[in-house]
């Protein structure tokens, strides 16, 4: 096997745009994240895989802001899910300082 599949992908924009309109299920969510972050292969697609990647990712001296666009516009059921994954971007940016987020719609 080779190590490539533990590395993680360059983010190719910042702001980092995470664009939900598109999506009906969580796993959408997580491919989004997976793309967007440029996590490996193996991201688990859960909370737990999130928070421990993105302290990977956004750990450092790079500055990263996060926009989402289309979070307003999702189901019900999949926005519960997803402002979990609000309160792990909340705890990253108190954790560091380089990582910020908003809301855009």
């Amino acid at each position: 096997m080779s190590k490539d599949i533990y590395a993680f992908k360059e983010i190719t924009e910042n702001p980092i745009k995470l664009n939900f309109a598109d999506c009906k299920y969580l796993g959408e969510i997580h491919k989004i994240l997976k793309e967007k972050f440029g996590f490996h292969d193996f991201y688990g697609e859960n909370r737990s895989a999130l928070w421990d990647l993105t302290q990977d990712v956004f750990f450092g001296d790079q500055k990263y802001s996060v926009e989402l666009y289309e979070f307003n516009s999702l189901s019900k059921e999949l926005k519960s899910e997803c402002e979990r994954m609000l309160i792990i971007f909340d705890r990253l940016s108190q954790k560091n300082n380089n990582f910020t987020y908003k809301i855009i719609s």
